[in-house]
């Protein structure tokens, strides 16, 4: 088994280092990551200015570019093999809802799938990362469990959400769907010292909805969230009424 490891947090974060350090005990590992935090930087890609990687150490990488580039570019130029699956994680904070459209860690998941690549994203629903130690065995586990299962559905990825709480502790997985967020007073607007508006996106109060099936109320019950993602954003029950309109040009 292959396994090509990547994440939003950057190459030196302790997600990755629990997310390398589980998949080495399921194959051989290659990571590839920004060398930076690039979180909340979606799908996006370097356009205009070339991408440098650099070797940290033997099969790893740091890429001055977002997650996506460090997929796009360890499949097509670092690595001498094509991986049997992409590993993205762990995220150092929740990826549920609608986050997932704003999430590296994701959209690098997402762009494994796009490129032909089975994909997971793993993400940690909370802010104490001394708890990461905890949820070794259990992601290994887990990870084990999935990979055995062949094959993945197609265009689609597991997006993985790890309740805030002791890994030895967790009382299983559900599959669910996505839940839905709110936030207030995220947008903060001070003033830069010569006066002029400046404006933080960040803080305020998140406020979670959802059904017994969603993310949220998994992992908020203490039970490992996972959510089968599909790329294709069409809403194919809206197709017939849309084509009924009347529509000029």
């Amino acid at each position: 088994m292959r396994i090509l490891c990547t994440n939003d947090d950057g190459i030196t974060a302790a997600g990755i280092a629990l997310n390398i350090e589980v998949c080495s005990s399921l194959g051989e590992v290659d990571a590839v990551a920004p060398d930076r935090n690039q979180s909340a930087t979606s799908h996006s890609l370097t356009l205009y200015k070339p991408i440098r990687p650099s070797v940290m150490a033997p099969r790893r990488w740091s890429v001055d570019g977002t997650p996506t580039d460090c997929v796009l570019l360890a499949l097509g130029a670092l690595l001498g093999h094509r991986p049997d699956v992409v590993v993205s994680g762990v995220n150092h904070g929740p990826n549920m809802g609608e986050d997932v459209f704003y999430s590296g860690t994701v959209a690098a998941a997402m762009e494994g799938v796009s490129l032909g690549v089975p994909a997971i994203a793993l993400s940690f629903a909370g802010s104490d990362y001394g708890l990461f130690p905890t949820w070794k065995e259990p992601l290994k586990r887990l990870l084990a469990s999935i990979l055995k299962q062949q094959p993945f559905p197609p265009s689609t990825l597991l997006n993985i959400n790890l309740p805030p709480i002791d890994g030895s502790t967790v009382k299983g997985v559900r599959v669910t769907r996505l839940g839905s967020r709110v936030y207030e007073q995220s947008l903060q607007r001070q003033k830069d010292p010569w006066g002029r508006d400046i404006f933080w996106i960040g803080g305020g109060n998140i406020n979670w909805t959802g059904g017994p099936d969603s993310d949220f109320q998994a992992v908020h019950d203490g039970y490992i969230s996972l959510t089968p993602l599909h790329l294709d954003l069409t809403h194919y029950s809206s197709l017939e009424p849309v084509r009924a309109w009347v529509l000029e040009t």
